[in-house]
């Protein structure tokens, strides 16, 4: 599933094709992705001036002029293809069609179906059920270590449980939580209330230098992500552990023959990788 960096580059490249343009037309060619569309979802966009495009954890708000918002969720493998003439025909998965007055064309294109849309009034959008229970934003001021320590306290779930607990990272995913954990040298085993001190600090700062990097990168392809232009992201190429089970770790000297290398273990029926030498 797209994780913060992934929809964080979505939002950035639908930006310049979307804001301070009109929908001319909008074209919903089923009635429902994982969950049913809104009731007369194509009347309520049409015409509508595009004013900024948020983004909530993993979730894309578009914010138009009638004071509605557009919440969009990728699910598992949903993304936005930009058209800016002549589109090419449509594919059997592309499920919602969006038309600006300057020739754009957005198409949301999902296979699986588990993305969705929403709309709902600016004013009620804290509310929404999606979004209510959605700690700080990551890249942002409140997210530090006093915040991180709060969170941890008194919790005795793992560590990587925790913080994929979007209650405590919004946005955070089976990824970036192995990449965070093995640059903070922590084990994802751990208890997460023995994240004190300094430890939270550094945590919580090297998932903000991660997410940073991973959008620098345009976040990662391993199956369907893409950005809005086609292009894949490349963060992938720099995993130290995520998918690198029994390969060396990249900063220390594990000895392959005696450690196994990176390991991997199953939590909550995720795979977590990391280096048993390096994280404690």
């Amino acid at each position: 599933m797209p994780e913060l960096p992934e929809v964080e580059t979505v939002r950035r490249g639908l930006t310049p094709m979307l804001v301070g343009r009109r929908l001319t037309r909008v074209v919903q060619r089923r009635p429902d992705l994982r969950f049913p569309l809104p009731a007369d979802f194509e009347t309520r966009l049409h015409g509508c001036r595009v004013e900024r495009i948020d983004r909530r954890g993993k979730f894309l708000l578009m914010w138009l002029d009638s004071g509605a918002v557009l919440i969009s969720h990728l699910g598992m493998s949903g993304r936005f293809k930009v058209f800016d003439h002549d589109p090419p025909p449509l594919d059997k998965h592309d499920h919602v069609v969006f038309e600006t007055d300057e020739g754009t064309t957005v198409r949301f294109h999902d296979p699986r179906r588990f993305g969705f849309m929403d709309l709902v009034a600016g004013d009620a959008l804290r509310q929404h059920p999606m979004l209510a229970g959605l700690g700080p934003e990551p890249l942002g001021d409140e997210f530090n270590g006093d915040y991180l320590l709060g969170r941890l306290e008194g919790r005795s779930a793992p560590l990587k449980a925790t913080i994929l607990d979007q209650r405590v990272v919004a946005g955070m995913g089976n990824i970036y939580a192995c990449e965070s954990l093995y640059r903070a040298g922590l084990s994802p085993t751990r208890e997460a209330a023995t994240i004190i001190g300094r430890r939270a600090e550094r945590l919580a700062g090297v998932i903000k230098a991660v997410f940073e990097e991973a959008i620098a990168a345009g976040g990662s392809t391993l199956r369907d992500h893409r950005r809005p232009s086609g292009e894949l992201g490349y963060f992938q190429h720099r995993f130290a552990v995520y998918g690198r089970a029994g390969q060396p770790c990249p900063e220390c000297d594990c000895h392959l023959q005696r450690t196994g290398g990176i390991r991997r273990v199953v939590q909550s029926g995720r795979s977590t990788f990391y280096c048993a030498k390096r994280q404690r």
